[in-house]
């Protein structure tokens, strides 16, 4: 696989100068149309071996292009704060806007083959995080990203001169550290993982381009034309692309019966009954949210249902019996001009909480295959390849210790209209009720759908979904707080 990058490609002083001022030129060409048209990011991944000139690289693309709308993240060992996260979450928070470029030294690769050549990551574990790697780049490229990714190769012997001529040059000899040489030592072990990591993740979505790191004037000239030519086919081919992965399509019904028509909605409980029950189960959650072992663990509750389904009141009975300083509320509406520049579920990766916290959504990163599959706000084929997605996203943040529990509250039609002129014959429930309310209400079959698809496709095992009988609230409430309660018990027990 490196063989290419070890044949001595070389660019003369001339040559360079000659190439360069073209390059440039189009280069900032390119950039501002990038910028103006501001319909995709570009995701720009640099790695290698030590001593490739990753870093100068990196320089002179700060010199050919506009370093205003030019991003670099450098990823060294985590954060306190982003060890008590999913592994991915620190990667999600630095992806550029759309018509930005953002160069990652480092990335997500870098871990899982540190690891690998420590032997801390079995072979199989090391599948596993390039498939989960291979999806997330799959999903940027589906979302309109142009995912560009770099290795950085030398030789064995071209390594150790590199790093020989580096050091002798003043100006350069604070580049080679004590650990670029030790890492010498593991040259051949680098070379095994990565040669499996690059095979394994050069996909359609994002190919690796390997690049000699020899000489300096090819290195950079290669990475200036290769960026070049991207940019020029993606803006000349326009922002439309088709998906690389095609979901499996939905299943016809042959009957109206499904896991929201099935549900008895006339469960209620007496008043005296609710009072005790509300009591007991806050008073159990408020001992569980102060479990010594939640504080190594995280808790991440999503409410979905129909409008007027009783999700906020619902959310007070479960923050009441918690500390403020403990919970967040993320009230999910319409994105923000900044949302709308990232993939669509940047803006729920930002909200996740860290060890010992609590992220309650209402209404969440299911809006893709309820309302914006509904309203015609995305593609088919994007709310359709959403599902595994957001089943990905779900399995991250579990396997990193959160624990994810998905709520829909059923109510029928006939409660949902007794609810909306209640509200609006109560002053200070009217704000509650909109013209969307009622817009929405008119495609009442069409959400019930769209609720019965999504439940199919991801109710998992470790992030089912629990569907709330809500037309009475008292019952509804009682049963939220008891099945979180019970989540809490078998995990921290």
């Amino acid at each position: 696989m490196f063989e290419s990058a070890e044949v001595g490609h070389r660019i003369d002083k001339n040559n360079f100068r000659q190439q360069e001022a073209r390059l440039r030129n189009e280069l900032l060409l390119a950039q501002s149309a990038l910028g103006k048209l501001g319909k995709f990011p570009v995701v720009l991944l640099i790695s290698g071996v030590d001593g490739a000139g990753k870093g100068e690289t990196i320089a002179q693309l700060y010199e050919w292009l506009d370093p205003r709308f030019l991003s670099t993240l450098a990823f060294a060992e985590p954060s306190d704060e982003e060890r008590e996260r999913p592994v991915m979450w620190r990667y999600w928070r630095a992806l550029p806007p759309k018509g930005r470029i953002g160069i990652f030294s480092g990335s997500w690769y870098s871990a899982p083959i540190a690891e690998r050549i420590a032997r801390k990551l079995p072979r199989s574990g090391l599948d596993n995080r390039l498939d989960e790697i291979n999806r997330f780049e799959t999903m940027l490229v589906n979302e309109g990203a142009l995912v560009l990714k770099f290795w950085f190769h030398l030789s064995k012997v071209g390594q150790k001169r590199r790093l020989e001529r580096l050091e002798k040059d003043p100006r350069t000899a604070w580049r080679v550290t004590k650990l670029s040489w030790a890492r010498m030592k593991t040259y051949d072990e680098l070379q095994e993982v990565a040669g499996h990591v690059l095979r394994v993740t050069n996909t359609a979505a994002a190919p690796w381009i390997i690049v000699d790191g020899t000489d300096d004037n090819y290195r950079n000239l290669r990475v200036g034309r290769a960026l070049l030519d991207a940019l020029k086919a993606r803006l000349a081919a326009g922002v439309q692309q088709s998906p690389l992965a095609v979901a499996a399509p939905l299943a016809a019904r042959i009957d109206e019966r499904n896991v929201l028509s099935a549900l008895d909605l006339g469960q209620r409980l007496g008043e005296k009954k609710y009072a005790r029950e509300l009591a007991k189960w806050q008073g159990r959650l408020s001992e569980l949210s102060r479990h010594k072992k939640f504080a190594g663990r995280s808790l991440v509750l999503a409410f979905e249902g129909m409008d007027a389904a009783g999700k906020g009141s619902a959310i007070r009975r479960i923050t009441a019996a918690l500390d403020p300083r403990q919970f967040q509320i993320v009230p999910v509406a319409a994105p923000t001009d900044e949302e709308r520049a990232q993939p669509y579920l940047w803006r729920f990766w930002r909200h996740m909480p860290r060890q010992g916290r609590i992220s309650i959504f209402d209404r969440s990163w299911y809006g893709r295959v309820l309302v914006e599959r509904i309203e015609g706000f995305c593609a088919e084929a994007d709310w359709l390849r959403a599902y595994a997605e957001i089943n990905d996203f779900e399995h991250e943040l579990i396997e990193a210790g959160s624990i994810v529990l998905k709520f829909w509250l059923q109510i029928d039609k006939a409660e949902q209209l007794r609810r909306f002129r209640e509200r609006e014959k109560i002053e200070h429930k009217r704000f509650k009720i909109t013209e969307e309310d009622w817009r929405n209400r008119k495609k009442w079959k069409a959400y019930q759908q769209a609720a019965v698809d999504m439940i199919d496709r991801t109710s998992t095992g470790k992030a089912p979904w629990i569907v709330v009988e809500a037309n009475d609230k008292s019952f509804a409430r009682v049963k939220i707080l008891k099945a979180i309660c019970q989540q809490l018990e078998r995990v921290l027990a």
